[in-house]
């Protein structure tokens, strides 16, 4: 086990800001208030490059204030995956535990290493059932994912080390061996606040990429094979046998999910984060996700706003939209943006080439730290 991996500078330290609303003072799912991010980020070797990353809500559990459940929403942009707990949050429209992303081979003993956290706290001495919620990706590329290295430990470790604040982000945790848009990708995150019907609200999100696709930034596309020339071919699994050992046409490939889990402190019932979670999903095809056959593609929504607070009306969510919107988009970007070049398990997956990315995107009329609405050029 390895401390997280320090990622590269973001899009917006590069200057390329996504929308126009303002972010919360870390940029991260952590500004809303309650929720809690920890990483145990496995690199050994050439052979694994895996972890596991807890997503946290302090709003659960049984001491005072806290709630057995809290009120989500899950929407399914594709479902080649293995979400575990899926079909009871989708039936009841809550979560009772934290939520852990990991490799795909690894989900089912991070749900029991879940289950383990959760009934340990104190006030669930006579809990007799529980819903764990475990996402993953495959980071068989990178990754000697058949060795299923995830451990209870690894899972026990993310969640009690779990913290407000700044998150890590890029090739740690969960997003330590998996691929995005053609380069390396990981854990990103981003937030937005924005005023709902008189109040200030805040949406923060956390990705997992691991999604094919051509990368675009604001309407640019930046393909791998334009940007990283040889390095891209030089690093691809011979055609003839596929990816992962898959033979083509033979079945799905890795690296063509996404997990998406989207936080806020608005009073939102399950219907309408089931809603919110939509928009999540649909950013992804912002960012040049081709939405494959063999993708696993989730988003996940959920509230800690006080049972007690009057719902937000229908009429009034746009704003609620918009700032999941700009939060992912903004959040896959970073996932891609600050993740480092990987050789792993059966092949390379090299990191976004900042220059050359920026070079393209004033060539096509972008000016740093600008939006499309103040003069910056190109969509916001």
């Amino acid at each position: 086990m390895s401390a997280p991996v320090a990622g590269r500078p973001g899009p917006r330290d590069l200057g390329v800001v996504v929308g126009d609303l303002p972010t919360g003072p870390a940029n991260a799912i952590t500004d809303v208030a309650g929720v809690r991010v920890g990483h145990t980020t496995l690199h050994e070797g050439e052979r694994l490059h895996t972890g596991i990353t807890a997503v946290v809500p302090d709003a659960l559990g049984a001491g005072p204030g806290q709630r057995r459940a809290l009120p989500c929403g899950l929407f399914v942009g594709n479902g080649y995956g293995k979400l575990v707990g899926a079909t009871q949050l989708e039936q009841l429209g809550s979560i009772e535990t934290p939520i852990l992303l990991t490799a795909t081979l690894s989900a089912f003993r991070a749900a029991d290493a879940l289950v383990t956290h959760v009934l340990a706290w104190p006030g669930y001495e006579d809990v007799r059932t529980l819903n764990p919620v475990v996402g993953e990706t495959n980071d068989g590329f990178l990754s000697d994912i058949r060795a299923r290295p995830i451990t209870e430990a690894h899972a026990l470790a993310a969640l009690d080390g779990a913290t407000s604040g700044p998150v890590a982000q890029g090739c740690v945790g969960a997003g330590a061996g998996t691929s995005a848009l053609g380069y390396k990708g990981g854990i990103g995150t981003s937030s937005r606040r924005v005023d709902v019907a008189g109040t200030v609200r805040t949406v923060g999100a956390l990705v997992q990429s691991n999604f094919s696709g051509t990368l675009t930034v604001r309407g640019v596309p930046l393909p791998a094979a334009d940007l990283l020339g040889t390095e891209s071919i030089s690093s691809a699994v011979p055609p003839a046998e596929g990816i992962d050992g898959v033979p083509k046409g033979s079945g799905p490939a890795e690296g063509n999910s996404c997990m998406i889990v989207v936080a806020t402190d608005a009073p939102l019932d399950a219907r309408r984060l089931e809603r919110v979670a939509r928009r999540a999903v649909f950013a992804m095809g912002r960012v040049g996700s081709d939405f494959a056959h063999g993708s696993g593609d989730y988003g996940l929504a959920l509230t800690t706003a006080d049972p007690g607070d009057g719902l937000v009306p229908d009429d009034a969510l746009d704003p609620l939209f918009a700032a999941t919107t700009e939060a992912v988009e903004e959040a896959l970007l970073a996932s891609v943006f600050t993740a480092t070049t990987v050789v792993g398990h059966r092949g390379t997956r090299h990191a976004l080439p900042h220059d050359a990315a920026l070079d393209r995107l004033r060539a096509a009329g972008w000016s740093p730290g600008r939006t499309a609405r103040d003069g910056g050029g190109l969509r916001a």
